[in-house]
């Protein structure tokens, strides 16, 4: 029997100062959508709104986990933009009758364009969201991307904790909070990451000042928390088929009643390619049509070569 750990804790620079953080707050009220799976079995719901996915409920849609998670993109020298404050963003569904969306989020003076879909997994608790930056390869080649995730676990911000894991050589935030646990992975793995708490030692101070990552505290202790990951981009540049401008990868979120549940759902999601979790989605919502045609064509009499 193999008896390493399925997960280890990674220290890192150690606990992040600035405990409880800043009194936590819910994300604004305005909605663009509300999306879930078709199968019962992905006991999770999202909202979105500013370009950025919003609340995550689970298991019921009357329990927010997360506040919001976004992404943070800098040059590393002039800028450092959040998604939700600083680009034009528009939105649309992915299908006439699916509940996934599709955020198209553009820097206002041109050098790159965030194409995100955002979806369910249509048979586990986790929130897809599969995204594609695109620029000119000098600019590409300059540009880090950043997930900041705010952890609300069990419909609260405070009192919240968070490590960072590492899961078979994949980097991996972990919070948790009385029963329930969240875990945060990305397709093209994360090359640093850091816990901090709101307004202190957060990944969006971090960055604003000098438009790097300095800080990667292992872990942040009960308190208003936020969860920071750096996108490793030159993995996503390498995969199969990946054009010179753009960049491919699928970040999940899954939440569960243990750690060891939330990693398991997570990293099983992450599996799956996204266009086969995409498919899967697309497949629910066009079954009942098929049912109900089928049931015409029964009840009508109609031959198949009618």
């Amino acid at each position: 029997m193999n008896e390493r750990p399925l997960y280890r804790w990674l220290t890192l620079q150690g606990e992040a100062p600035g405990a409880p953080g800043l009194e936590p707050r819910w994300t604004s009220a305005v909605k663009d959508a509300v999306g879930t799976a078709y199968s019962a079995s992905s006991r999770m719901w999202f909202t979105c709104s500013h370009g950025i996915v919003n609340e995550l409920y689970h298991p019921t849609i009357d329990l927010p986990q997360v506040r919001d998670m976004g992404f943070l993109i800098t040059d590393g020298e002039s800028f450092t933009h959040e998604e939700k404050r600083d680009l034009i963003s528009s939105f649309e569904y992915i299908h006439a009758e699916a509940l996934g969306i599709r955020y198209t989020n553009r820097d206002p003076d041109g050098r790159y364009t965030l194409i995100k879909e955002i979806i369910c997994d249509p048979h586990h608790s986790v929130l897809l969201v599969h995204s594609r930056i695109e620029a000119e390869p000098a600019m590409l080649s300059k540009l880090k991307l950043y997930a900041l995730l705010a952890p609300h676990l069990d419909g609260g911000g405070a009192g919240n904790s968070a490590r960072a894991v590492d899961v078979a050589g994949y980097r991996v935030l972990l919070a948790w909070k009385g029963q329930w646990s969240l875990a945060m992975a990305v397709s093209c793995g994360f090359s640093r990451v850091s816990c901090g708490f709101v307004g202190v030692s957060d990944g969006f101070h971090d960055l604003r000042d000098d438009h790097h990552m300095n800080w990667e505290y292992g872990s942040a202790t009960n308190g208003n928390i936020a969860l920071m990951g750096e996108l490793n981009l030159d993995c996503a540049m390498n995969a199969p088929g990946k054009e010179a401008g753009a960049r491919e990868f699928t970040l999940a979120i899954g939440i569960g009643s243990t750690p060891h549940t939330s990693l398991q759902k997570t990293v099983t999601a992450l599996v799956t390619p996204y266009q086969q979790q995409r498919g899967r989605c697309l497949h629910h919502v066009s079954r009942p049509h098929q049912v109900i045609t089928a049931q015409v064509i029964v009840a009508l009499g109609i031959s198949p070569r009618d």
